[in-house]
């Protein structure tokens, strides 16, 4: 079975999907905004081991994205900065930018024009695309005909549900949906559906979590996380995509790399990782 999409989505202007605003260290009313307030409030993941999660040492949340909000909160605030993390459901992420309840999310969320017609995302800071995980043991080998019949499961608002919607039927899925990915991993674990669909990147951490589950098959799909906030916040994502340049410059001393291989690099089989090209809107024009 061919993958869905393995080159970048092109929105209806015409423009890739992962392409954002120049970066620029100027501060706007959204970057004063935060700077007189003292503090940057992040949505992210509570339950994503390598990716955001509460250590079992002392409850603290961890991971590749907090890593990178604590970079940016770093250059908005200096030294020390405050930074509220607020763990978040996948399916509040828009919600709550539009409602103005946290400044931007961090949370492994992939860059799709239909997003980007109510939050603006910084350009990518990750490639990954979807991967089938199943119990060890399975006979599923992939998103091919070792899948038929299957329950499988996909969070509710994510890249998975809308690939599995649109190609389950070609298998005969039974699908299901639950609000998150963590919650599909629960339902695999007490063998209520047969497999789930989410981003390699969080399967990585899954199977890291739980080795009696692995992904399986190729990556499907091409998806990129970006940081995501308000559309009107156009100072904030030029000021993000700054401190993302900063932060993945330097090859293998880059801020990005050392993250990586704090997390993701003994769960994965990247042999030369590496963050996605940065591409940016041409002028000062918005999406």
């Amino acid at each position: 079975m061919p993958p869905v999409s393995t080159t970048a989505e092109v929105c209806a202007d015409g423009v890739d999907a992962t392409a954002s605003y120049p970066p620029s260290t100027e501060a706007g009313e959204a970057v004063r905004r935060i700077q007189r307030r003292g503090e940057l409030v992040v949505g992210v993941d509570q339950g994503s081991y390598l990716w955001g999660f509460r250590t079992p040492e002392n409850g603290d949340i961890a991971g590749f994205d907090i890593d990178l909000a604590r970079a940016i909160a770093e250059d908005l605030l200096g030294p020390e900065p405050a930074v509220v993390f607020r763990a978040i459901p996948t399916d509040a992420r828009q919600r709550l930018l539009a409602e103005g309840e946290i400044d931007m999310v961090v949370r492994a969320m992939s860059i799709t024009c239909d997003r980007w017609r109510e939050v603006a995302f910084s350009h990518g800071y990750f490639e990954t695309g979807q991967r089938v995980v199943v119990p060890r043991g399975s006979a599923v080998t992939g998103f091919d005909d070792s899948l038929a019949g299957s329950r499988v499961c996909s969070g509710e608002t994510t890249t998975a549900r809308a690939l599995l919607e649109a190609r389950g039927p070609e298998l005969g899925l039974d699908l299901v949906h639950a609000p998150g990915h963590i919650d599909c991993l629960v339902l695999l674990q007490l063998g209520e559906v047969d497999a789930l669909m989410t981003d390699g990147a969080l399967a990585a951490g899954h199977a890291a979590q739980d080795p009696a589950v692995a992904a399986v098959g190729e990556e499907l799909t091409r998806e990129v996380y970006g940081v995501a906030m308000r559309r009107e916040d156009v100072d904030l994502v030029r000021r993000v995509n700054a401190v993302l340049a900063d932060y993945t410059a330097g090859g293998e001393n880059s801020a990005w790399r050392r993250a990586h291989d704090r997390w993701l690099a003994d769960h994965t089989d990247e042999a030369s990782p590496a963050p996605p090209a940065p591409r940016y809107l041409d002028g000062e024009g918005s999406r």
